[in-house]
């Protein structure tokens, strides 16, 4: 295990961090990001995320100037400006996050995002899977040295080494997040072994970013020894957006923390060969059969 991660681990009581995207799922307004952080807070998740891009950087200009009907106008340009969060929007999120005493932190999509982000002062940085082999992209982000989740979507496994090898050259804490990037993923697409995987083959601890609907996968990928885990989280799957039927509404992200969370407990420290205090009274009473006695 390499010395940058243990020294600057994120595991708080040896337990999973979990990571609440709202990303675009605000669809603009800063009152449902309210909403979504306020009820990210109570389930128990330890973070929220949100994506920040400049639309002008990320997009081309014919890309942008299609047309498009949706709630912001009749043009894709419309659309993005409309899900950006400017820099008042986003000191509103600050404040709010600070308020309810939960960590945020955002994907950024370009070089100019990166520094936009970094006029908050956040404890984490986050590479999305489309940017992993953007390495001008990358440089940046590991010059910055806060912790990073890289999600290895849609990735060559020479992309993901260059990669690892740019975090390590800037002695970069990290971790990798096996992720599957369609929305929603089907069940046979996820392979949740790639988290052993990943771990084996780069040496460092390894989360799980999912796209499924529902909770069981996401705490599978705990079993398996995901170190985080990240899921989209809506207060209402109809709302639009790309991203609403990919995630998870109210009442499911708290029974994703919850079971996470049982599931830590019950997987133990792996020790075997003595026997518990609450044993003790099972085993007086069934150990010792009357046949012995004959």
């Amino acid at each position: 295990m390499n010395d940058i991660f243990i020294k600057n681990t994120i595991k708080k009581n040896n337990s999973v961090f979990l990571i609440a995207e709202i990303g675009i799922n605000h669809n603009g307004s800063v009152n449902t990001a309210k909403k979504l952080i306020y009820e990210a807070k109570y389930a128990g998740f330890d973070a929220v995320k949100f994506q920040k891009r400049d639309i002008n950087l990320v997009y081309s200009i014919e890309e942008l100037d299609k047309y498009r009907i949706s709630p912001y106008g009749t043009t894709n340009r419309e659309q993005k400006e409309g899900l950006e969060f400017n820099y008042e929007q986003y000191s509103t999120i600050d404040k709010y996050c600070k308020e309810l005493e939960i960590e945020w932190f955002a994907s950024a999509w370009d070089l100019d995002s990166v520094d936009f982000l970094s006029e908050f002062n956040l404890n984490y940085n986050k590479v999305a899977s489309p940017m992993l082999s953007i390495e001008p992209f990358l440089h940046k982000v590991a010059e910055e040295k806060k912790y990073t989740f890289i999600s290895t979507g849609m990735s060559t496994g020479k992309e993901i080494r260059s990669a690892v090898n740019i975090f390590n050259k800037y002695k970069c804490p990290f971790e990798l997040m096996h992720c599957v990037s369609t929305y929603p993923s089907d069940d046979n697409e996820i392979n949740l072994n790639g988290i052993i995987s990943l771990r084996n083959e780069y040496n460092c601890n390894v989360g799980y970013s999912g796209h499924e609907r529902a909770v069981l996968i996401s705490i599978g990928a705990v079993i398996l020894g995901a170190t985080s885990v990240e899921r989209h989280i809506t207060l209402d799957r109809t709302m639009y957006g790309s991203d609403q039927s990919a995630s998870l509404e109210p009442q499911g992200f708290k029974s994703l923390v919850d079971g996470i969370r049982k599931v830590e407990i019950a997987m133990g420290d792996g020790k075997i060969g003595f026997i518990l205090d609450s044993e003790t009274a099972a085993r007086d009473k069934l150990s010792h059969p009357n046949w012995l006695k004959n």
